[in-house]
C-alpha cells in the first residue's frame, strides 16, 4: 500500500509529495509471494511423481511391441515403480526430517530425472524395469518432502487446509493426466517420450526449488533405518509377485504360495524390527493416534481401487473400443477435471460437515461410479462407458483424498512431520500396487485367456465390481473408525 504524506506547514505546500511504502504491507506481500513460490515447487514435484504412476498405461502396448515384454512384464512396468515408491517412501520421509526437506527434495528429483533418461533410452525389457524401479526410489525420496514443505510453509488453520487441498488436487491431477499425456506423446512421438518428458520439466523444477525453497529439518541427527526399508520393500515386492503369479499358476501352486508367504514373513519381520530398534523407520507410536491410524488404513483401501481404475479404463478404451492412445487420453480428460474439482471442493465441505463425513461421502460417490462402470459392454459408448462413470469415480476419489491426508498429518509431532507424510503416501501407493495386482488377477480369472472384446470386457467388469465392494467397505470403515470431529 502506498500513501501520500503532505506537510501541514504553509511554506512546504509547494514541495512535491513524498511516496512511502508501508513496511508491514511489503513484508506481508513478500511472504505471500514466497509462499506461493514454495507451493508451486512442491506441487510440481508431487505432480511429476504421481504422473509417472499412470502415464505409462496407454504406452504399454507400444512398449510390449518394441521391447518384447510379456503380459506379466507389462504389469511390472507399473509395479516396479509403485513398489519401490511405496517401500522406500518411509525412508524418504525420515531422511527429509534428518537431512533437510529441501536437500531431499533436490536429491529425489535429481534421481527421478536421471532414471527417466535411462528408461526412455532402454533397449531391453529388464533395462526399462530397472529404470522404473530407480524412478520409484527417487519418487520415494521426493514425495514425502513435498507435503512437509507445504505444511511448513503455511500456518495451521483454514489456509493450511486449502494448501493441502491444492497439493491433493495437483497429485490427483498428476494421476488423472497420465492417460492424456501418455496418449499424446505415444501417438505424436513414441512411448519413450512418456519418460523423457520428465527431463526438461524436472530440470525446471530443480532450478525453481533451489531458488525458492528454504531448508528445514526436524532438528535431530538420528540414523536411517535401512534394514527396515529393505524389509518392507522386499515384503511388498514378494506379495505383489505372488499375486501376479496366480494368473499363470493358480492360488495353490508353489510358485504363488512361496513368494506370498515369504512376503508376509518379511512384512512381519519389519514390524518386529520397528518395535525394537532405537531409531525405527516407522515408529509404531504414530499409529496410537486414532486419526493417523484410521486415515492411513482408509487411504490404503481406497487407493487399492482408485489406482487400478486408470489402468482398466485405458486398456478398455484401447483393447475393446479400439481407441488410439491419443483418443484414450482425450476420453479421460473429464475424469481428470472431476478429480481436481473434488479435491478443491473438499476443504469448504470439511469446514461445514467435518473431515470424516466428507471422506465417507467421497468413498460412496466413487463406489457409485465403480458400480456404473461394472455394467460396461463390448459395444459401450463414450457417454455411458467412460464419461459418466469416470466423472463419478474420480470426483469421489478427490473428495476423499484431502480429508484423509489432513487427518493423517494433523496428529503428527513436529519431529515426525516428514515421517507421517511418508506414511500416508506409502499407504496410498502400497494400496495401489497391491490393488492393481489383485484386480488384474480377478480380471484374468474371468477372461480365462480370452483375447476377444467380449472376454476382455467381462474381466474388466468383474474388476470394477470388486472395486465397488472395496470402496463400500472403505466407507463403512471410515464411518466407524475416523474421529467425528477434528481440527484438521
Amino acid at each position: 500500500m502506498t500513501v501520500m504524506v503532505h506537510a501541514p506547514d504553509a511554506e512546504d505546500t509547494e514541495q512535491p509529495a513524498i511516496s512511502t511504502t508501508d513496511p508491514a504491507s511489503t513484508a506481508r506481500a513478500q511472504r505471500t509471494s514466497r509462499t506461493w513460490a514454495v507451493l508451486l515447487a512442491a506441487c510440481a514435484g508431487q505432480f511429476l511423481v504421481v504422473l509417472d504412476v499412470s502415464v505409462v498405461n496407454v504406452a504399454l502396448p507400444s512398449m510390449r511391441a518394441d521391447l518384447g515384454l510379456t503380459t506379466i512384464g507389462l504389469q511390472w512396468v507399473l509395479n516396479a515403480y509403485s513398489i519401490a515408491f511405496a517401500g522406500f517412501m518411509l525412508l524418504g520421509g525420515r531422511a527429509a526430517d534428518i537431512f533437510g526437506r529441501k536437500r531431499m527434495f533436490l536429491v529425489g528429483l535429481g534421481l527421478f530425472t536421471a532414471a527417466s533418461v535411462a528408461g526412455g533410452l532402454a533397449q531391453e525389457g529388464w533395462q526399462l524395469l530397472a529404470a522404473r524401479a530407480v524412478q520409484g526410489l527417487g519418487a520415494a525420496v521426493l514425495a514425502p518432502a513435498t507435503l512437509t514443505i507445504v505444511t511448513a510453509a503455511v500456518p495451521p488453520g483454514p489456509a493450511r487446509t486449502r494448501a493441502i487441498g491444492t497439493w491433493s488436487a495437483v497429485g490427483a491431477a498428476g494421476g488423472a493426466a497420465g492417460g492424456l499425456v501418455g496418449g499424446v506423446l505415444t501417438d505424436l512421438l513414441s512411448w519413450r517420450w512418456v519418460l523423457l518428458i520428465n527431463v526438461p520439466v524436472g530440470a525446471l523444477v530443480l532450478i525453481g526449488a533451489a531458488l525458492w525453497l528454504v531448508e528445514s529439518r526436524a532438528g535431530d541427527r538420528g540414523r536411517l533405518d535401512l534394514p527396515g526399508a529393505v524389509l518392507v520393500t522386499g515384503g511388498l515386492a514378494a506379495v505383489a509377485y505372488g499375486i501376479v503369479q496366480t494368473e499363470e499358476s493358480g492360488w495353490a501352486a508353489s510358485a504363488t504360495l512361496l513368494p506370498l508367504f515369504a512376503g508376509l514373513a518379511l512384512l512381519g519381520l519389519f514390524v518386529a524390527v520397528e518395535s525394537r530398534t532405537a531409531v525405527p523407520l516407522m515408529p509404531l507410536k504414530v499409529f496410537r493416534t486414532r486419526a493417523v491410524s484410521a486415515a492411513n488404513v482408509a487411504m490404503l483401501v481406497c487407493g487399492s481401487a482408485s489406482f487400478s481404475m486408470w489402468f482398466f479404463m485405458t486398456v478398455y478404451a484401447q483393447n475393446v473400443l479400439d481407441y488410439t492412445p491419443l483418443e484414450a487420453g482425450l476420453a479421460l480428460i473429464p475424469s481428470s477435471a472431476s478429480v481436481i474439482l473434488g479435491s478443491k471442493l473438499a476443504p469448504p465441505m470439511m469446514a461445514r460437515a467435518g473431515a470424516r463425513n466428507v471422506a465417507v461421502l467421497g468413498a460412496l460417490v466413487a463406489a457409485t461410479g465403480f458400480g456404473w462402470q461394472s455394467t460396461m459392454t463390448a459395444e459401450g459408448t463414450f457417454l455411458t462407458a467412460i464419461l459418466g462413470p469416470g466423472i463419478l469415480m474420480m470426483a469421489g476419489v478427490g473428495l476423499a483424498a484431502t480429508p484423509l491426508a489432513s487427518l493423517a498429518t494433523s496428529g503428527a509431532a513436529p519431529g515426525d512431520a516428514g515421517l507421517v507424510s511418508g506414511v500416508i503416501n506409502t499407504s496410498r501407493t502400497m494400496g495401489g500396487a497391491l490393488g492393481l495386482a489383485i484386480l488384474s488377477t480377478v480380471a484374468a480369472s474371468r477372461t480365462a485367456g480370452g483375447a476377444g472384446p467380449e472376454a476382455l470386457t467381462s474381466g474388466y467388469a468383474l474388476a470394477f465390481r470388486t472395486g465397488t465392494g472395496v470402496l463400500l467397505a472403505a466407507a463403512v470403515l471410515m464411518l466407524l473408525w475416523l474421529p467425528r470431529r477434528t481440527d484438521a
